[in-house]
């Protein structure tokens, strides 16, 4: 069960998490303020940031990662993928009920 870890500005964030949760990519989205230190363009920029760890599932990864490119204002937005192996077995459940698409 993947958690996907993506960084984002403080004023993209709130909607970054709030669509992908009300689009059933992700069942939820914890946002944790931050400050980042990075090399863009051959300088070295510190930014404030929020980062953003969305709970999906293996079915919905591709869907949820596509989104976040559309909807980041980066040019090569942080997008990373860490596999949970032992979850919570109601949590997990919770999960894929929160990410499975609802029929139209």
């Amino acid at each position: 069960m993947p958690t996907v870890y993506v960084t984002a500005p403080p004023e993209a964030a709130e909607e970054v998490a709030r669509t992908l949760v009300a689009e059933r990519l992700a069942a939820c989205v914890n946002r944790v303020a931050c400050g980042s230190t990075y090399r863009w363009e051959g300088e070295v920029v510190e930014d404030d940031e929020v980062i953003l760890l969305a709970k999906t599932t293996d079915d919905r990864y591709d869907d949820l990662v596509a989104r976040v490119v559309d909807l980041h204002p980066y040019e090569v937005p942080c997008v990373e993928r860490f596999d949970a192996t032992d979850v919570l077995a109601p949590f997990a459940d919770w999960i894929d009920d929160e990410t499975t698409p609802s029929p139209d």
